[in-house]
């Protein structure tokens, strides 16, 4: 007859696998979170870094003439001391961009690559960061079960895609 284990020592394996699948959720989950959040801002650092970072950076305006496979194109005025006018610079087609509208842009250094500046090229900029935010606030609700900060986490994300639909 095999004597009976008593009722703690056999909750003990019970509690050590629930701890290790806890940790193993939390890391897992929480990888996936800051995995997201670092695309979200590596999607939208390479547009960012030119409004954002615009000392020596050639500014001006551009009004668009003509658009087309995904692009629009049109003469560029400068703004800033240094900056040549350009008969033809390329920006990105969107629905932040339409043709015989003028819009203040920074060029790419050393190309005829424009991008959106002022408020609205900055909100824009930041689009692809706010739809992070809200991915990460599925897992974060979802997989780590911290609602709160899985709340803030879409209200940013939600405030800054609809902050830039309306600055657009």
């Amino acid at each position: 007859m095999i004597p009976a284990m008593p009722a703690s020592a056999a909750a003990r394996p019970r509690q050590a696998s629930s701890a290790v699948l806890r940790f193993g959720r939390v890391a897992s989950m929480g990888t996936v979170a800051v995995l997201i959040l670092i695309a979200g801002v590596w999607a939208s650092w390479g547009t960012a870094q030119h409004v954002l970072l615009t000392k020596g950076r050639e500014q001006g305006t551009v009004e668009v003439t003509r658009c087309g496979g995904g692009t629009c194109s049109g003469p560029y005025s400068p703004v800033s001391a240094g900056s040549q006018a350009r008969e033809r610079v390329v920006i990105e087609d969107s629905v932040a961009v339409s043709k015989g509208r003028t819009y203040s842009v920074v060029l790419k250094p050393g190309s005829g690559e424009a991008v959106r500046s002022g408020p609205a090229g900055v909100l824009y900029a930041w689009v692809p960061l706010g739809g992070a935010l809200l991915l990460a606030s599925v897992v974060v609700a979802g997989g780590l079960r911290r609602t709160r900060v899985a709340w803030g986490m879409a209200g940013v994300g939600v405030g800054l895609l609809t902050a830039a639909f309306f600055a657009v």
